[in-house]
């Protein structure tokens, strides 16, 4: 049980703590790939982290049963919070509704988190398929066209997948523009990016008062168009992918489930094409620092549990009657053991 308060401790940390720094580390768009590494990251972590403390509370429960009230003791001298007294029917009662509580609600999160991303992929296929089916072919050209006034381009996941071109962009775009923009979207689809945006804008869904959830898919937003210029900039180079992005410039209604060449942060993209920024390797390095710290806290949370160490340790029976004040060594009254 220690190892899940641990746990929910460590959670707490990171969606408090990480979006602030994450933030700032990732404005620039130095490095947009390490950017969405640490935000997903952090972002999984917290999820690993519920699931698991649910999992050690309801197996900690199951292997005693009779005394929970004991257990919950042992749990709290562990985390220096001595609880003594007798456990009574209160406390029995206490923690098997708290556990049945952070049972539920990982599995209700689990839930409205997959049918979010179960919506969101019907939508997209059925975008692309009405695409496929509304729009029209152009020779030589890798795209759906659809008449519309509004200077768009933006690809939709499905089977097949499409990358969507209205008239107006057609129109506004010469050859080489209309290239850089057709690389940057199936950028997006090669890299999978509407997983990415499936995951967090499902996750900032249900749980729309956890910041990292919430900035995480804002982020993660602006970082996929990022990656995707960064993309078609090496096809076309940065100058071409900059003046497809002010041909489109003009905004147009782009559907929730697409990724779009002028999808977020217009500006900000603009000035990075232009002057990509000079402190890119700094920021890789301490954005890998931050993933590794992430990654390696459970980790030794973990660890500590598994041989018997520190504040988080295993809580069997013998630990329970130490805190409790009772027998110690190899039992009875305390003695040198044989």
């Amino acid at each position: 049980m220690g190892v899940a308060v641990c746990l929910v401790l460590y959670s707490f940390a990171v969606a408090v703590i990480v979006p602030g720094p994450l933030v700032r580390l990732t404005r620039s768009g130095a490095a947009p790939w390490p950017a969405m590494v640490a935000w997903l990251t952090a972002i999984v972590s917290v999820l690993a982290s519920w699931v698991v403390a649910a999992g050690f509370l309801v197996v900690s429960l199951a292997r005693n049963p009779d005394q929970p009230g004991r257990m919950a003791s042992a749990c709290l001298a562990a985390m220096r919070r001595v609880a003594v007294g007798g456990s009574g029917p209160l406390l029995q009662v206490t923690l098997i509704a708290l556990t049945a509580a952070a049972t539920g609600a990982v599995v209700i999160l689990v839930w409205r988190l997959s049918q979010s991303m179960r919506r969101a992929r019907a939508v997209s296929h059925r975008h692309a398929a009405d695409a496929r089916i509304i729009g029209r072919r152009v020779a030589g050209l890798d795209a759906v066209v659809i008449d519309a006034p509004q200077r768009a381009a933006y690809s939709v996941a499905g089977r097949p997948d499409t990358i969507v071109v209205t008239s107006a962009a057609l129109d506004a775009l010469d050859q080489c523009y209309l290239d850089a923009v057709l690389a940057h979207e199936r950028a997006h689809l090669a890299e999978r990016h509407h997983l990415m945006l499936a995951l967090t804008r499902g996750l900032a869904a249900a749980l729309p008062r956890v910041a990292l959830f919430t900035i995480g898919a804002r982020e993660i937003a602006r970082l996929t168009e990022m990656a995707a210029d960064d993309a078609a900039a090496r096809r076309h180079g940065p100058h071409t992918v900059l003046g497809a992005l002010l041909a489109l410039s003009a905004r147009a209604p782009i559907p929730g489930c697409a990724a779009a060449a002028t999808g977020t942060d217009v500006l900000a993209r603009a000035e990075r094409l232009v002057a990509p920024s000079a402190a890119g390797w700094r920021t890789r390095l301490a954005l890998s620092a931050m993933t590794l710290l992430v990654v390696l806290l459970p980790l030794v949370v973990g660890v500590h549990a598994a041989i018997g160490l520190g504040l988080c340790g295993p809580m069997g029976a013998d630990a329970t009657t130490v805190a409790m004040g009772g027998p110690q060594g190899c039992g009875g009254p305390p003695h040198r053991c044989p």
